[in-house]
């Protein structure tokens, strides 16, 4: 048997029964080994339906958040994905299941090389990581089909928005401490249309 077998399998059924029923990014949950993301400490919690600490005062989110935002995506696997805030490379390692390429930016070097190296070990060779300012966004690779973002701003920088292409979807945080909300925007030729998904809480968004 697999390490951690039966207590992946309880999360699976824990989402499953708060109303997550897209299989492809059940399937992604059940394929990545959250355990490789978090510290050796932590290991042991690694399934629980819960946020946990990672270096350098960032956060792992709770599986159920994941889920949520994974699957506010749409993914069909054929999408270009930005990821604003590798953090632990949990989030970019779920996508890698669900999309074509994901691009992701962090602005904190020890974090990122942390995650290249888990991403490389569990063998995901369609994540493209760099460090810089998430604000600025990947200009050369826009536009993106879709574009998710791991930490909240107070408002989506314009930059961002810019590199979303007709037709794609925004899902992100967004708000200050207490009050923030995740998102969901879409882009069409009218502009940009916004719906609320539910009340949440990520570290904030830092723009050097």
């Amino acid at each position: 048997m697999q390490p951690f077998q039966n207590e992946k399998a309880q999360l699976i059924m824990t989402l499953r029964g708060m109303g997550i029923v897209d299989a492809d990014v059940l399937s992604a949950i059940e394929q990545v080994p959250r355990e490789m993301f978090v510290a050796r400490a932590l290991q042991a919690h690694a399934y629980e339906n819960a946020s946990l600490p990672i270096a350098m005062d960032q956060t792992i989110s709770q599986p159920y958040i994941v889920a949520i935002m994974s699957a506010a995506l749409q993914l069909t696997g054929r999408e270009r994905v930005l990821e604003i805030g590798t953090g632990s490379g949990y989030q970019a390692a779920i996508l890698s299941f669900l999309c074509r390429r994901v691009y992701s930016i962090e602005r904190l070097r020890p974090l990122l090389v942390d995650a290249d190296n888990r991403l490389r070990e569990i063998r995901v060779t369609n994540v493209t990581t760099r460090l810089g300012d998430g604000a600025r966004g990947w200009p050369e690779a826009a536009p993106f089909d879709r574009i998710i973002l791991t930490c909240a701003p107070p408002v989506i920088p314009d930059m961002l928005l810019n590199q979303l292409k007709i037709g794609g979807i925004m899902v992100a945080p967004v708000g200050r401490d207490r009050n923030q909300q995740l998102v969901t925007i879409r882009r069409s030729e009218a502009g940009f249309e916004e719906a609320t998904l539910l009340p949440v809480k990520f570290v904030p968004f830092v723009e050097d």
